[in-house]
């Protein structure tokens, strides 16, 4: 390298930085969101923020497999390192072209994120990466490699190491430091190695042979063993501590043959098809169960329309509240967990904040039930994409070792919406039609993410989903990484709620996150059945931009919900009666219809038939809530497409001539009747004892209960009561649906910093090189400056005039047009270094043209701390 290359070399990250376009600073901003919040005032507090602890930690979690060998290879090599040093400890001595290949993609991308600087034949590693990455006895590199030679003998007597050079048939040098050096220049020798490795007994090649690929340390005793000895003598394993000793990286790696890795992974592993289906069987099966789907839903908060369950005092559901509800749904406990959640998420339900605090339907559940079904669906679908609340994680146990309950506090996982979005990503990177093998989707996941995949155990889940059909079967699991289960999950949840259909992506699956149309072969389509296991290789992914703003989203969304329009069946408004007192529904019934049915009628069986079964209690539940028997009459005979069948005829009038012939009032309760035989058969049955009855009147009982407690009693009985106002009129008793006040849904918890928009990055990149140029540009000596030391530079200090000489300068800038350096503090207290271009000074204010700001502005001059003129070799 010339001398001018030399000094041109960037000596620093900030240096390198510098020199980077405003597309390339950009990038790093996107990248690593968290570097730009506060924006930083210039390129050097960039570079030093990009090199703490927690920036550099989240930086390596965001990187795939083959580039984080990269930088664990660069963590291991000489600092700095050339490309070509790299290339052999990432290929080996053999080399490899698939390495070969992929390493300058690597390169690049830890260049970008500010991992990597420096030109090809100088990379340097961030300091705080190398420490976090390097080999050390308490934090064993990932590469399994120990400590240098230089390292391993640092405080090892002089003595002791001229002697390994006699052993190792090395000259005997004048210091240790000639004497390691020649050490490593003998073990990093391909020749001399060879040669030294062919003299040892077969036992001690064996030892090195375990030790190879680490970890590097081994334990000896006081008086080793001859082959052990033999090893200890040449330096080809060296003594950390009392009993224990280390094979030197140099050895290590060539008896690797160079590699830093015992496998390397340049290519991700592909994600193979399991089954392939024909487009329109998936997309007909993921309608179906979007419809299950909204069904359920609807379910659920009919089943907690008069006031849910109640909130635990720590917030959620009992256990014995979720069974339950779990009952009700007909589903396993997780799948119920699945679907409370889903609600909360899409903010359907919540608790009403009352003393007696219950879960109960929102405001926003009436507006959603009033949309077309294709809308609810997306909405739905919406809500689980974004939601870091995790169903999965429920039942499990928290850090305290505290159960998980369902729509209580802990289930937030910020890594989820990011894992559902790469899972359908890469379902959309398959043949359309085409269901995943989960293994290799799960290989595909740690590959793109491995060390944040190792990092995140999480003690919430380990119970929670486990050995449950439908939700992914983790209890053989509990020891797999977070975002394993969250991918597990994701599957079986999309099929759920219709994103998948038979395990493929959808087509309105497809537009909810954004991907683009599937091409279409000109092929044959392949036919349909078990016997297609045909595996699908697809080696690069192109990988699917989650949408960046709610806009984005909500567009998405929007032609998720056009596409799943047509693939829904007209709903009907008509049901089969059948002789034995049930009604088929032989799909989807029009909103008025299933709202009445409900109320008529028992659901006795769903599934792409719904069966309903009238019963006694089922048609006194519509009457009482203000249907005559007439009204019931005409309306299973405007809705039946057979006719009305006569059991059903008479046990709608038979339940009518009943209903309301003994009346509950108010003493605190009464009955009273007109046959005095049907009150004495009520006081002669035992179960009346606990009512408190007697007799006032041939005609009236009084109770004890109240008239609610009295009319459930007498129901209870086999009776029919009706209530009665003070007027003697009848009661109409209708359902009064609880909804609790106007709740907000949940807001997902981000997963670090939000990644900025283009707007942001422009401002951030215009604002740093504004602050850089204030920053760096030369001044001439002011009289505080030490004049031995030549022009001086802005360092970060404002530079500080006195009143009358600032506005002296200022002035005179004025009449020669000179540009000034200045320190400001705006009127919120934060100081700022400006170059600016003084155009006049009048009334206490400067109007000059900011250099920093690219635009005129104006200045009180008494918020301006000092001027400084240019240095003349200012650019």
């Amino acid at each position: 390298m010339s001398t001018e290359e030399k000094s041109a070399a960037p000596r620093s990250l900030a240096e390198a930085l510098r020199v980077r376009d405003d597309v390339s600073l950009a990038a790093l901003l996107r990248s690593r969101p968290d570097l730009v919040t506060p924006v930083p005032t210039d390129l050097t507090q960039l570079a030093t923020r990009a090199g703490t602890r927690a920036s550099v930690v989240r930086a390596l979690e965001r990187l795939d497999r083959f580039a984080l060998q990269t930088a664990e290879a660069l963590a291991v090599a000489e600092d700095p390192a050339s490309y070509e040093e790299l290339l052999g400890l990432m290929a080996g001595d053999e080399g490899d072209p698939a390495v070969s290949a992929a390493l300058p993609r690597a390169v690049a991308l830890l260049r970008e994120q500010a991992l990597v600087w420096g030109a090809d034949d100088r990379l340097r590693l961030v300091r705080t990466a190398r420490e976090l990455l390097a080999p050390s006895a308490q934090h064993p590199s990932p590469t399994g490699l120990g400590p240098t030679v230089r390292e391993a003998t640092a405080g090892m007597s002089p003595g002791r190491i001229q002697e390994i050079l006699a052993a190792a048939g090395l000259s005997s040098t004048h210091d240790s430091v000639s004497a390691v050096t020649a050490l490593g220049g003998l073990f990093t020798d391909r020749t001399r190695m060879a040669a030294l490795l062919d003299a040892l007994p077969g036992p001690s090649r064996e030892v090195l042979e375990r030790l190879m690929w680490g970890p590097p340390y081994g334990q000896v005793t006081h008086d080793p063993a001859a082959h052990l000895r033999a090893l200890l003598d040449r330096g080809l394993l060296l003594p950390t501590a009392p009993g224990t000793v280390v094979l030197p990286r140099e050895v290590a790696l060539h008896l690797r043959g160079g590699r830093a890795h015992r496998t390397t992974e340049p290519v991700p592993p592909p994600v193979e098809a399991a089954a392939a289906h024909r487009p329109q069987v998936v997309d007909a099966t993921a309608a179906g169960q979007a419809l299950a789907a909204l069904a359920t839903v609807e379910e659920l908060l009919k089943e907690w329309d008069e006031g849910g369950p109640a909130v635990l005092r720590a917030g959620g559901l009992s256990v014995r509240d979720l069974k339950r509800t779990a009952v009700a749904l007909d589903v396993p406990e997780p799948v119920a967990a699945f679907w409370v959640e889903l609600a909360y998420a899409a903010g359907l339900i919540a608790s009403d904040g009352e003393a007696d605090e219950r879960y109960a339907a929102t405001p926003a559940y009436d507006e959603w039930r009033e949309l077309p079904p294709a809308e609810r669906w997306a909405r739905l679908a919406e809500s689980w994409l974004t939601a870091t609340r995790t169903p999965g994680v429920v039942g499990g146990r928290d850090a305290k070792d505290r159960t998980l309950s369902a729509l209580g506090p802990n289930l937030d996982r910020s890594a989820a919406p990011e894992v559902r979005h790469r899972v359908l990503a890469l379902l959309a990177g398959l043949p359309e039609g085409a269901a995943p093998d989960a293994e290799s989707v799960l290989a595909r996941l740690r590959w793109e993410r491995p060390l944040r995949g190792a990092q995140q155990r999480d003690h919430g889940g380990q119970g929670g989903q486990g050995g449950q059909g439908g939700q992914g079967g983790q209890g053989a699991q509990g020891e797999e990484d977070l975002r394993s289960r969250l991918a597990r999950w994701t599957l079986s949840e999309a099929e759920l709620l219709g994103v998948t259909g038979r395990g493929a992506l959808a087509a309105p699956g497809r537009a909810l996150i954004g991907a683009p149309e599937p091409v279409h072969p000109a092929a044959e389509p392949e036919p349909e059945g078990p016997g297609d296991k045909l595996p699908v290789h697809h080696h690069r992914t192109p990988p699917v931009p989650a949408p960046a703003t709610p806009a984005e989203q909500a567009a998405a969304t929007a032609a998720a919900a056009r596409l799943l329009a047509p693939l829904f069946p007209e709903p009907l408004d008509h049901v089969l009666l059948q002789a034995d007192l049930t009604a088929v529904a032989p799909g989807p019934l029009e909103r008025e219809l299933a709202d009445v049915l409900g109320v008529l009628a028992d659901v006795e069986s769903k599934g792409g038939a719904t069966v309903y079964r009238f019963t006694p209690g089922s048609v006194r539940r519509a009457l009482d809530a203000g249907q005559s028997a007439a009204d019931l009459h005409a309306f299973l005979a405007r809705h039946s497409r057979t006719p009305v069948p006569q059991p059903l005829t008479y046990l709608i009038d038979d339940v009518a001539r009943r209903h309301g012939r003994l009346r509950v009032g108010a003493a605190s309760a009464y009955v009273r009747c007109d046959d005095d035989a049907t009150l004495d058969e009520i006081l002669a049955d035992k179960r009346a004892a606990g009512l408190g009855l007697r007799r006032l009147a041939p005609t009236v009982l009084a109770a004890q209960a109240d008239p609610a407690a009295l009319l459930e009693g007498l129901r209870a009985m086999g009776f029919a009561p009706a209530a009665e106002s003070a007027a003697g009129d009848v009661l109409i008793a209708r359902a009064d649906a609880h909804r609790t006040p106007p709740r907000a849904a949940p807001q997902p918890v981000p997963d670090g910093p939000p990644v900025p928009d283009d707007t942001l990055l422009t401002a951030a990149v215009r604002a740093i090189r504004a602050g850089d140029l204030a920053s760096t540009t030369p001044r001439k000596p002011g009289p505080g400056d030490d004049a031995g030391d030549g022009p001086a530079r802005a360092g970060g200090e404002l530079p500080r005039t006195g009143a009358a000489e600032t506005l002296a300068t200022v002035q005179a800038a004025v009449l020669t047009g000179e540009a000034l350096w200045i320190g400001y503090v705006n009127a919120e207290g934060a100081a700022s270094q400006r170059l600016i271009a003084p155009i006049r000074v009048e009334g206490g204010f400067v109007t000059a043209y900011d250099h920093t700001a690219d635009e005129v502005r104006t200045y009180p001059l008494h918020r301006i701390t000092g001027v400084a003129e240019l240095a003349d070799d200012a650019g």
